[in-house]
């Protein structure tokens, strides 16, 4: 097969040394035995009605995983399967390159971007409310003042960010209420998520692998730092190994199947004392290297074999028949 990642920009500078990143292992593992190219949603384009990526051909050099220097202009429509993964934040720029795969019309894209550009990670994870912490959405300084108050201590959240960044915790009585506030919502001028803050924070929050319509049974638990209130540091000292209950299990395979039917094959939940803090669909961290050495496990090996299943499954035979692939009895 021919495939294509579509990651970030940062990851694909130092795309030989990331061996932190959910899209390094599944690139390696794909290459082994496929052609595999990379790109960057700036590299992407139309020329009428026709997509296109620039991108270059990754391989395995002395099982480090590195890519060719040079750039090809490759037609988007003749690969077979794309990972479309970069970070957000889901600015103008991320959104257009969703539009770009409006035009792709032959090929099996994972997650699929109209479904991504659709899914607020933090908004529209209120879908799920019965899952979640108390949590509200808004600009307004009034509202988020009058849920402090009956929560008394509440998380404010950026709606278009990755890995924390903007996440503040706000406590009654704090003398900068009003100026975190503010400062959060441009004075009043761009939406917050506000949740009631769950204690049971101290000792970490799990993250919650969704793969097609499963919910995984490998699990880690991203702790705190020293100086902070949440995970802020991709470093094993703060992941542990994580269990979930059948209860969680249950719950979220509901969620799972809700994901996969809209195109949403990879995801990961957010999860502290059972209750869905965000759900992940743009570029979620599969913690790879961590699963694989707490549940002595080959993750990349499970999800790429996974992929490789649901390409030639019913639903996606027409994509494969349309390129002349065979497809195994």
């Amino acid at each position: 097969m021919r495939i294509l990642f579509v990651i970030d920009k940062i990851e694909y500078k130092y795309f030989e040394f990331n061996d932190l990143v959910t899209n390094f292992w599944l690139v390696k593992e794909y290459s082994r035995a496929h052609d595999v190219y990379i790109t960057t949603i700036d590299k992407l384009s139309l020329i009428g009605d026709t997509a296109y990526a620039v991108c270059n051909k990754a391989y395995i050099d002395d099982e480090n995983i590195t890519y060719d220097k040079k750039l090809d202009t490759q037609l988007i429509d003749e690969f077979d399967m794309i990972f479309f993964r970069p970070d957000p934040p889901v600015d103008s720029n991320y959104i257009n390159a969703t539009y770009i795969f409006d035009f792709v019309k032959n090929t099996f894209v994972i997650n699929k971007p109209s479904a991504i550009r659709n899914f607020n990670e933090k908004l529209h994870a209120l879908r799920f409310k019965e899952y979640m912490p108390e949590t509200i959405v808004t600009s307004s300084l009034q509202e988020i003042e009058e849920f402090l108050a009956v929560q008394n201590e509440i998380i404010i959240k950026p709606l278009n960010n990755c890995f924390g960044a903007g996440v503040m915790y706000l406590k009654q009585g704090d003398m900068n209420t009003r100026s975190i506030i503010n400062t959060m919502t441009s004075n009043e001028s761009s939406y917050v998520m506000v949740q009631k803050y769950l204690s049971a924070g101290i000792y970490g929050d799990k993250r919650v692998l969704i793969l097609g319509d499963k919910v995984l049974d490998y699990c880690i638990v991203k702790h705190p730092t020293s100086d902070d209130f949440k995970f802020n540091t991709h470093n094993d000292k703060y992941i542990t190994k994580g269990i979930l209950s059948s209860e969680e299990k249950r719950n979220f395979k509901k969620i799972a199947k809700v994901l996969n039917d809209e195109g949403l094959y990879m995801a990961g939940l957010d999860v502290i004392d059972g209750r869905i803090l965000e759900i992940n669909v743009t570029s979620p961290c599969y913690f790879i290297r961590e699963n694989n050495a707490f549940f002595d496990i080959h993750l990349e090996k499970i999800i790429c074999n996974f992929f490789e299943k649901e390409l030639y499954t019913n639903s996606h035979q027409k994509l494969l028949r349309d390129k002349d692939v065979v497809i195994p009895n």
